[in-house]
């Protein structure tokens, strides 16, 4: 019987986090998955729920509330900063005996796994990673979801309103981090998965393809598939399960 329970974390550079152990099959294990959510959302909002209690059919998981949004502390910094969060839920997975942990990152997760990946000496990356609908570049404004979501963060009335939704913004960038698609060639030689939805209403196809060329990752576009974990259906998530669940796995020749 898969059993859950609330986790405190601490970052590293002490932000208090909350996260939520779908114990799945049983602990230790030979894989354990760590998934990072989108913007505003937080690991008890039903869509992501739903995506960690399937994953947890398959291996134990570890939903995190990055910083700035649900019960973790802090501001939330739109991807920087939160490389800290999914290292500090990786290090937690692999103290629970998961021999091997995957990290799952959907839309601003989805950039958030790539960073820590990239940034991350071999001792603390993750054995995979996967990034589904996530951005390849910053300030796109190409859509008008992505239109919305620049108002919250760079307009007075828009950081307010943020705040009603549940969601601390720190300040904005002084200085502009590397962008996913600069950090991407820095994820080999980390297996890696990007999954995209053709008909992503956020992040353009194009994006994904960058990303995946350049990360040297398996690319997934999934016909009729919108943005993030609220389009991802336990099919979906039952096939990336799968490929999580694969020891043996070799970088695509270029």
């Amino acid at each position: 019987m898969c059993r859950t329970r609330a986790v405190a974390l601490t970052a590293a550079d002490g932000t208090a986090l909350e996260g939520l152990l779908y114990t799945g099959p049983g602990l230790p294990a030979e894989v354990g998955v760590v998934v990072g959510h989108g913007f505003t959302n937080h690991i008890r909002k039903p869509w992501v729920r739903r995506v960690l209690r399937r994953f947890s059919a398959h291996a134990p998981v570890l939903g995190i509330d990055f910083r700035g949004h649900g019960r973790s502390g802090g501001r939330t910094t739109v991807g920087p900063a939160e490389a800290l969060d999914i290292a500090a839920a990786v290090a937690h997975m692999r103290a629970l005996g998961c021999r091997r942990v995957v990290t799952v990152g959907f839309s601003l997760g989805g950039s958030v796994v790539l960073r820590q990946t990239a940034l991350s000496g071999p001792a603390d990356r993750p054995d995979a990673v996967v990034a589904v609908s996530s951005p390849a570049r910053w300030w796109v404004r190409d859509t008008a979801a992505m239109r919305r979501v620049h108002w919250l963060l760079e307009q007075p009335h828009g950081r307010w309103s943020a705040r009603l939704i549940g969601v601390r913004l720190a300040p904005p960038w002084q200085d502009v981090p590397i962008s996913p698609i600069e950090l991407a060639g820095r994820v080999p030689p980390t297996p890696a998965l990007v999954v995209h939805g053709a008909d992503d209403h956020y992040f353009p196809v194009s994006d994904a393809v960058a990303l995946a060329e350049t990360a040297r990752a398996e690319l997934w576009l999934e016909p009729g598939m919108r943005h993030a974990e609220s389009a991802a259906t336990p099919g979906l998530v039952d096939r990336i399960a799968a490929w999580a669940a694969d020891p043996v796995r070799e970088l695509p020749i270029k």
